[in-house]
C-alpha cells in the first residue's frame, strides 16, 4: 500500500514550498496537484498554475513522486500538454505521474466553445490520451481527428519517452473504467454514492469488479480518492478505517487532501502528523 497527499494550489510559493518539502519529510509516496483553472466550492480562492507549481515542486524534493490529479482535455492541447511533461519529468529526474480525467464541468464551459454531451467529453478525452501517448512516444506526429490536430509534432530521439511517463487514468463510469483497463498504467477513481461511508465502500467495490472484468490478466494499480466520502485526515481512527476497508477492495494507493484552514478538507496539521508518523507506517 501507497499513500499520497494533494496539496491544493492555493498558496503563495513561499507558503507551498513549506508543505511540499513536509509531504516528502513525512514519508508520502507521491504528492498530487489539481489540474484545473479554478475549482467548484472554491471559486473566490487564489488558484496558481498546475505545471509551474509542479516544477517548482521538483525543485525542493528529491524522492517523493509528483502528479497531476488529475489534467484534462478541458483547456489543454496534446502537443503542448507533451512539452510541459517532459520538462517536469526531467527537473524531477523521472519522478512525475500523469493524472488524466475527462475534466469537471466548470473548466469545460470556463473558456466558452460549444457545450459537448457526457458522451461528446469521453470521445475527446480517449483521442486526448491517445495522442498524448503517441506525441511522448514519436518523433514527427501528423495526426487529425475530431477534436485535436497536429502538423508534424515533433519530439526529438533524445527527448522520446522510453518508456513513457505514467499514465493514471481516471473514471467512475462504465466506459471510462473499461479505457483505463485498456490504456493506462493507473486507474483513479472517486467512488460513487457518497450519501454515507457505506454506499460508497459499495460503489467503489462495484467498480473495481468492473475493472477486472476488463484487465484481460494485466496488472493495474489502482489509486483513490479517498477524501470523497468523509475527509480522511478528520481523525487517525477515520483514515485507517478507510485505508484498511480501500485495501481490502484492492487500491494500492490512496491519496488524502493536506488540511485546510476551513471549508473544504478542513482539519488540523498535527493530525496529519499523527497519521504520517503513525498510522501510514502501521498500514504499510
Amino acid at each position: 500500500m501507497r499513500f499520497g497527499i494533494a496539496i491544493l494550489p492555493e498558496y503563495r510559493w513561499q507558503d507551498a514550498a513549506r508543505r511540499w518539502r513536509q509531504a516528502e519529510e513525512y514519508g508520502f509516496d507521491h504528492a498530487w496537484i489539481y489540474d484545473h483553472l479554478t475549482w467548484s466550492g472554491l471559486q473566490d480562492s487564489p488558484w496558481y498554475g498546475t505545471t509551474p507549481t509542479l516544477t517548482a515542486a521538483a525543485t525542493v524534493t528529491s524522492t517523493i513522486k509528483l502528479g497531476t490529479f488529475v489534467t484534462s482535455p478541458n483547456f489543454r492541447h496534446p502537443l503542448a500538454l507533451t512539452r510541459d511533461i517532459l520538462a517536469i519529468d526531467d527537473v524531477s529526474d523521472g519522478r512525475f505521474i500523469c493524472g488524466i480525467g475527462a475534466g469537471g464541468s466548470l473548466d469545460a464551459t470556463i473558456q466558452g466553445g460549444p457545450d459537448l454531451t457526457p458522451r461528446q467529453r469521453q470521445d475527446r478525452y480517449e483521442e486526448f490520451v491517445k495522442l498524448l501517448d503517441t506525441l511522448l512516444t514519436t518523433d514527427g506526429v501528423d495526426f487529425k481527428g475530431e477534436y485535436y490536430e497536429t502538423r508534424n509534432g515533433r519530439t526529438l530521439p533524445g527527448c522520446i519517452q522510453q518508456p513513457r511517463v505514467p499514465f493514471v487514468l481516471a473514471g467512475n463510469g462504465p466506459r471510462s473504467v473499461r479505457f483505463a483497463a485498456q490504456h493506462g498504467d493507473g486507474w483513479m477513481t472517486t467512488g460513487g454514492d457518497r450519501t454515507s461511508l457505506d454506499t460508497w465502500f459499495a460503489s467503489l467495490a462495484d467498480l473495481s469488479h468492473r475493472l477486472d472484468d476488463h484487465l484481460e490478466g494485466r496488472h493495474l494499480d489502482r489509486y483513490l480518492s479517498m477524501d470523497s466520502a468523509q475527509y480522511a485526515v478528520s481523525s487517525p481512527a477515520a483514515f485507517e478505517e478507510i485505508a484498511t476497508r480501500a485495501a481490502a477492495l484492492g487500491f494500492t494507493d490512496l491519496i488524502t487532501h493536506w488540511p485546510r484552514a476551513e471549508g473544504v478538507y478542513e482539519g488540523s496539521e498535527d493530525v496529519l502528523e499523527q497519521i504520517a508518523t503513525e498510522v501510514i507506517p502501521r498500514l504499510r
